[in-house]
């Protein structure tokens, strides 16, 4: 299984970035969006399931969009409105359809400028 990750970079606060997560290897039933900032835990951003039901962290709601296309097997995070806090490491996570099928990207830096 292999989660392409591209999109990341510096950016100044308000500003713009989308993510993409290219899947291939695996069937999913969900993909997401995780962060870790520095010196904090791995937290959820978004996630959206393969029929385009979306959850998202309270912190992002209102200025962070997923979606996911289904023929291109890609997740996309659409960041606006950005803020320092956002500052953090990205990963992008595939589910399958058993619990071992759990998935990470590399990762991908983003950082927001105050």
């Amino acid at each position: 299984v292999q989660l392409v990750e591209s999109g990341g970079g510096l950016v100044q606060s308000g500003g713009s970035l989308r993510l993409s997560c290219a899947a291939s290897g695996s069937p999913y039933s969900a993909m997401g969006w995780y962060r870790q900032g520095p010196g904090k835990e791995r937290e959820l951003v978004a996630a959206i399931t393969r029929r385009g039901a979306a959850n998202y962290a309270d912190s992002v709601k209102g200025r962070f969009t997923i979606t996911v296309d289904n023929t291109e097997n890609t997740v996309y995070l659409q960041m606006n409105s950005l803020k320092p806090e956002d500052t953090a490491v990205y990963y992008c996570n595939l589910k399958g359809f058993t619990v071992e099928a759990d998935y990470w990207g590399q990762g991908t830096q983003v950082t927001v400028s105050s």
